[in-house]
């Protein structure tokens, strides 16, 4: 794309057409979506506004931060890293690279975290949440959910850093933030009412065959083990098989393919009632299990 900012004739409309037939020869998708919100975000519109205003000339400061957005989504930089900010489960958040970008099929996790909610023995929820990342499925727990206190742990400051501003963002006061290294320190001695976690699932085989969005720009200990891929399975399968409370459950996301291993994981654990959901590629994404309670309706 030739945006220079001695051209004089670019404006929203002819800036915006010429970028996205620029993404769409390269191969990217949503090439029309991808132009709109970063030249949105250049003028500080909303995309609606962008559309409203499509005959504005621009300057050559506008036309030329927009080139240097540009350039970097060309080189598969992700575009909500570019914006800085992202959605889920219709709440917006801050992402940078130091968390895992939170995916549309992980909404069916926080989903079925407040369906299970409905269904726990009597008493205070307590949830935690594994590897929060941005925080962004706590946070919608403790949204949707006001009357759970989730505590969200993280290996990672710097993770832990953008939970704490997007916490702060929603104005929740029943998430608590917590480092933790799973694997080298041990959680204390409480006890949960729902723990749950989209963990690490890429095997080291797979991460090097992964989009380069993925595999060059989003923070790899958020995404693969280096190991099969069932190392954070089996540990936190593990963890809730000791810290849960009777009645309580564990729901955790899944990798392609991981559903009949992740099963026998999950029951060799002591849960119970497993079960497995589909997401809405028909993909098994979600595990559930429960721990037992005699005082527990039968599912």
């Amino acid at each position: 794309m030739d945006a220079s900012p001695t051209r004089q004739s670019w404006t929203v409309l002819t800036l915006a057409a010429s970028a996205r037939e620029h993404l769409a020869t390269r191969g990217f998708d949503e090439a029309r979506l991808t132009a709109d919100l970063l030249l949105a975000s250049v003028l500080r519109l909303s995309r609606l506004d962008l559309y409203l205003q499509y005959d504005r000339p621009l300057t050559s400061s506008e036309i030329g931060t927009f080139r240097d957005l540009l350039k970097r989504r060309l080189r598969h930089e992700p575009l909500q890293y570019i914006l800085g900010e992202t959605e889920f489960m219709g709440l917006t958040l801050k992402v940078d690279p130091h968390v895992l970008i939170p995916r549309p099929e992980t909404e069916l996790l926080a989903e079925k975290a407040l369906e299970t909610i409905e269904d726990l023995p009597p008493g205070p929820v307590r949830v935690l949440d594994i590897g929060t990342g941005s925080g962004n499925i706590a946070i919608a727990l403790a949204h949707y959910a006001p009357e759970a206190h989730v505590t969200a742990i993280d290996v990672s400051d710097k993770a832990l850093a953008v939970a704490a501003e997007n916490v702060d963002r929603h104005r929740l006061k029943n998430v608590s933030l917590q480092k933790l290294d799973l694997f080298s320190e041990e959680l204390d001695d409480r006890r949960f009412s729902l723990v749950l976690s989209n963990p690490p699932y890429v095997s080291a085989d797979e991460f090097e065959h992964l989009q380069p969005e993925v595999r060059d720009f989003e923070p790899k200990v958020a995404t693969t083990d280096d190991a099969d891929g069932f190392r954070f399975i089996k540990r936190i399968s593990e963890l809730a098989g000791s810290h849960l409370l009777p009645g309580g459950a564990l729901i955790v996301e899944l990798g392609a393919g991981q559903s009949p291993a992740a099963l026998e994981i999950v029951r060799s654990a002591g849960l119970v009632n497993v079960e497995i959901f589909k997401d809405y590629s028909s993909i098994p994404r979600v595990i559930r299990g429960w721990q037992p309670d005699e005082r527990a309706p039968t599912r």
